[in-house]
């Protein structure tokens, strides 16, 4: 069996002997300069674009069997500058072929490749030739067929330029793999590029790629992965007049606002807009993407409806979502109205730029809403952004108990923030609305309450200073806590000097609450403040400086036996201080003139002949009435002059 086996062996050997020193013969009597010609003509047939060789040629027929061109340059006829640019390009031959004399290009594999497209106002590039020319030769019964199915890039580099869009791009270390198979009408690409910092992993598939390159209908995925975002679509490509697709679109985003910003875009605050997720059905015509059957999350927040993106030299967004709940607090918590830990407020000033950016026009509505420690019902607002001036309006939101009607308005002057708002509260709980808007903890009932304010500024402290406008509120059926007026008055109505003890404590109920303000300035100015009980009466009159969040109001506490009769007592009393804990306190000379022991003390005090003879009485118990003799100075100083 040996020796058949060593029989067998010899004639294989002898003959793959030969074989090689054929090979080796045959690389030694190529002529190399026709297989030179022939790779770039299957180049140029295959391409469209003529290749310019500034370096030296590598031939190579065993054991590998390639041609290396070096310092390469591709580039249209009508063009000055190659379309393509490499540093080596290799053509890998195919071995059969080659033993026939003919050469035929396996694959083309380029190193450091420097790709340049440069888009024409009139939709056309510089690779427009390579595009129609290898459309044309993969095309059934094509006289130049294209003899090669795969393109490898390693370690290239992509710039991309549109002037008319001012668009300037570039991708770096580009692996990439691109394949067409003779056997089908498919296309792939896969691979991996450098964008912006970050890594990207790429595939896209055609399913008919001559349809797909004569602009005809085709079936296309895609998908990009990075840190930073996913994204995947799933649909068909057509390309006649401007480009259509059509299909499922998916992204997800650990961080919505790293994705926008590695974009370049701007998202506002610095709040808000982590975890992201869309999934829709997309219709892109040309620059214009419209999505339907729109099911999105952000932050937590899950809405459907669905939304329309256009960049045509200006990107803007529109949207109509419903939502069964929402949380707006992660982008509200930045927005610091009072500076930390500190009862001023905040100076520092707006980041305004992300107004620019970007145009809205948002609709969503949701069965319940909430702002930071506000709950809200069923709401429905719309948010429009254009031209740097953001506006929000509330058509109806259940809160407080109540119906909340409104809108807000932010306009952009350079870093200065016009801010404009209006918005209407009806039978709402006003201890909760005080409570939540304006930290007031002491009120209680239900009102409506009305607000028109104007603000310009580059900071919250820039907005109090030149505050103007009005406020009403009038409530019914409540109580303001924290002292108990009849009380208190009945109590100095019998002993107006024996103190008032501790009157923080209790509460003051009330039929009718009426409080009517105007701003200016800053400065809130009490046009008709009014608190009304079947037993007292509050009126109030001053001002409140909303820059510094102070008091600075007198007012009359009186009580009554019955509506509309005069008051058996009236205490004037100051309201003074911060917002936080103003002092309250009554005017002590009205107290010494209800008091009957002092009263009279007081009006003899005013009487002069009185004052006068209390003093006298005064200065004898004290001494004061005996004075030095005042002529004894002077006769003194003059008897001491010389004479």
């Amino acid at each position: 069996m040996a020796q058949g086996m060593k029989r067998l062996g010899m004639p294989i050997a002898a003959f793959l002997g030969l074989a090689l020193i054929g090979l080796i013969a045959m690389s030694w009597f190529l002529n190399r300069d026709a297989l030179r010609q022939a790779v770039e003509a299957q180049i140029r047939a295959v391409t469209g674009l003529d290749l310019v060789v500034k370096g030296n040629i590598e031939v190579s027929v065993f054991p590998a069997s390639y041609v290396s061109f070096h310092d390469v340059g591709l580039k249209g006829g009508g063009t000055a500058d190659p379309a393509l640019a490499v540093d080596v390009l290799t053509a890998n031959l195919r071995l059969l072929p080659l033993l026939l004399q003919r050469f035929e290009i396996a694959d083309v594999m380029m190193l450091r490749p420097h790709i340049h497209v440069v888009r024409n106002p009139d939709g056309e590039s510089n690779w427009t030739p390579f595009i129609e020319t290898i459309a044309r030769a993969m095309k059934p019964g094509a006289d130049n067929q294209v003899s090669f199915s795969e393109i490898r890039i390693q370690d290239g580099v992509l710039g991309y330029e549109d002037a008319a869009n001012h668009v300037n791009e570039g991708l770096d270390d580009i692996d990439l793999s691109l394949a067409w198979p003779s056997i089908s009408r498919s296309f792939a690409a896969t691979g991996q590029f450098d964008w912006r910092g970050e890594r990207v992993d790429g595939s896209i598939s055609v399913s008919d790629f001559v349809a797909a390159l004569s602009g005809d209908r085709s079936g296309l995925k895609a998908r990009l992965t990075s840190a930073p975002l996913k994204l995947a679509f799933d649909g068909t490509v057509a390309d006649r007049s401007s480009m259509m697709m059509e299909g499922t679109l998916t992204i997800d985003s650990t961080s919505l606002r790293n994705a926008l910003r590695w974009a370049g875009g701007a998202p506002p605050g610095s709040g808000g807009f982590g975890r992201f997720a869309l999934k829709a059905r997309a219709n892109v015509v040309g620059a214009s993407v419209a999505l339907t059957n729109v099911n999105v999350e952000l932050d937590g927040n899950v809405a459907e409806g669905v939304m329309t993106y256009t960049n045509n030299g200006r990107q803007t967004l529109q949207a109509t979502l419903a939502a069964g709940a929402l949380d707006f607090t992660p982008y509200i918590s930045t927005v610091r109205l009072l500076a930390s830990g500190a009862r001023d407020w905040n100076r520092q000033l707006f980041d305004l730029n992300s107004l620019s950016s970007t145009d809205l026009d948002m609709r969503l509505s949701a069965a319940r809403v909430t702002i930071g420690s506000s709950k809200l019902g069923r709401t429905a607002l719309g948010a429009n952004l254009r031209g740097g001036a953001l506006a929000l309006s509330v058509a109806e939101a259940q809160v407080y108990g109540g119906i909340a009607k409104g809108s807000f308005g932010i306009a952009r002057s350079d870093a200065i923030a016009d801010v404009k708002a209006e918005f209407q509260l009806t039978d709402v709980d006003l201890q909760a609305c005080a409570s939540e808007l304006f930290g007031i903890n002491k009120l209680s009932g239900r009102g409506n309450l009305n607000v028109s304010l104007v603000a310009s500024g580059s900071s919250p402290f820039g907005l109090a200073q030149s505050l103007d406008g009005t406020a009403n509120l009038t409530g019914h059926d409540g109580a303001i806590n924290g002292f108990n007026v009849e009380q208190l008055l009945r109590r100095l109505e019998r002993r107006p000097l024996s103190g008032a003890g501790n009157f923080r404590n209790g509460s003051t109920p009330y039929d009718n609450l009426n409080i009517a303000v105007k701003f200016s300035e800053g400065v809130a100015t009490a046009e008709d403040i009014r608190v009304e009980s079947p037993a007292t009466r509050l009126t109030l009159t001053g001002t409140v400086s909303v820059p510094a969040r102070e008091y600075d109001m007198k007012g009359i506490a009186s009580l009554v036996s019955a509506p509309n009769t005069p008051p058996e007592f009236d205490l004037p009393f100051v309201v003074q201080g911060p917002w936080e804990d103003p002092l309250i306190f009554p005017d002590p000379v009205s107290l010494i003139k209800r008091s009957p022991a002092s009263a009279p003390l007081l009006d003899a005090v005013k009487d002069p002949k009185t004052r006068d003879a209390v003093r006298s009485v005064l200065e004898h118990f004290t001494g004061g009435g005996q004075k030095p003799d005042a002529p004894a100075a002077p006769a003194a100083a003059e008897a001491a002059k010389p004479n």
